[in-house]
């Protein structure tokens, strides 16, 4: 199985999502830009916790490994907190929403990013190189291809150079911790934690709706998927 080519369509944008874009792509983190076939973002969500919900994920060249990133508390301070850093090279997604609490003069809103479209068996979602630290979460995994558990965190590999070799270590993971590395990786049912979720590669998805709500909004459940990739 290979990732689908990235949709085709045209996305339209409301007047009012266009006057609040700004503020939200700013205390997101969120850099995008538009193509003519769907919206393409660098996505790029660190420093605070968000909550993910999605209906599958398959990714190519997937990898993982134990690392301990930068956190900042609730009351400001800072420290650390160690998660399962997950990446893959190649990756299709079907749905995908992420919350993310913000405090504004005393007052909890939350920041909610919908991706995708509402077809369970579509896919619609195109990442590269793709990177989730996980706090926590639910779901179901299947991986296949060459399987190695328990490898060292610094031998896992998800992405190619230039000149298609191997990457050393993307992850950053420290020695002798724990890691994964599995010729593909397929996520379903998915809701949990992340730390940080990185995209640099270039994300691609025919729908992003950004909305601010008052109080802590979560995700809703995901649907379940259809068929496959």
């Amino acid at each position: 199985m290979t990732p689908r080519a990235r949709p085709e369509g045209r996305t339209h944008w409301r007047r009012g999502a266009l006057v609040a874009l700004p503020a939200l792509l700013s205390a997101g983190g969120l850099a995008g830009a538009m193509t003519s076939g769907a919206l393409a973002l660098d996505l790029r969500i660190q420093d605070r916790p968000l909550r993910l919900a999605t209906s599958s994920v398959y990714g190519t060249q997937y990898g993982a490994a134990v690392v301990d990133v930068p956190h900042t508390r609730p009351d400001g301070t800072t420290g650390t907190v160690r998660v399962l850093r997950m990446g893959f090279a190649d990756g299709v997604i079907n749905g995908l929403c992420l919350s993310q609490q913000q405090e504004i003069m005393g007052t909890t809103y939350t920041l909610l990013f919908t991706l995708g479209d509402d077809d369970p068996a579509s896919w619609e979602i195109t990442t590269q190189n793709t990177v989730l630290d996980v706090r926590e979460a639910t779901g179901v995994l299947d991986m296949d291809g060459v399987v190695d558990l328990n490898v060292d965190g610094t031998d896992v590999t998800t992405v190619d150079d230039e000149a298609g070799n191997p990457v050393d270590n993307p992850l950053g993971a420290p020695e002798h911790r724990f890691g994964i590395q599995a010729g593909y990786a397929k996520f379903d049912g998915i809701t949990g934690t992340v730390q940080d979720i990185q995209i640099p590669g270039l994300l691609t998805t025919p729908r992003l709706d950004l909305s601010v709500r008052p109080g802590d909004v979560a995700c809703p459940a995901p649907a379940p998927p259809v068929g496959t990739p």
